[in-house]
């Protein structure tokens, strides 16, 4: 298995992997969507023989604290051919997502994902940290990683996905 930069010929397999691991094709159509609408992204795929089988990206997101406002970045989504989960392929994914996220300078990364999965990761409880989410129901899926040493000191509020993440909702 080899992990790489998206490529543009790889589209249509990228929305085959994320159409085949949700219930329903929104994550393969709001990838679709983000490709045209934001410029700085990390999209990853994993190759098995050829074959593009998992993939996972990072887009900005805003942190919003009263009127103060920084950048960050987002892990969403990530995904893995339901015959290909479960053998460390969507792990591989992150862990090259993270080291990719650090290598462009990025100091944190957020996600809103299973609280099993992303703390094995490096990520943290985001609520405890001041970090919310849309509402405060999101709580136990959001999660920090730090990938820049007290790149969080001081920093709480309000984390806002690309508005194209709001149209999940109503899909």
């Amino acid at each position: 298995m080899s992990i790489r930069p998206e490529r543009r010929e790889d589209r249509s397999a990228v929305h085959r992997v994320l159409a085949a691991a949700f219930p329903t094709a929104a994550e393969a159509d709001l990838v679709d969507r983000l490709r045209d609408v934001v410029a700085t992204k990390v999209s990853l795929v994993a190759e098995l023989d050829g074959v593009v089988v998992g993939h996972i990206l990072f887009t900005p997101v805003t942190l919003r604290e009263g009127a103060f406002q920084q950048q960050a970045v987002g892990l969403a989504p990530m995904a893995v051919q339901p015959k290909y989960q479960r053998q460390g392929i969507g792990s591989n994914l992150v862990v090259a997502g993270l080291d990719a996220c650090a290598e462009r300078g990025d100091s944190m990364v957020f996600v809103v994902g299973h609280p099993e999965f992303y703390p094995r990761f490096g990520f943290e409880p985001a609520a405890p940290k001041g970090f919310h989410y849309i509402d405060e129901g999101f709580d136990p899926y959001l999660f920090v990683a730090e990938l820049e040493d007290g790149a969080l000191e001081g920093k709480h509020g309000w984390i806002e996905y690309h508005p194209e993440f709001d149209k999940l909702e109503n899909e």
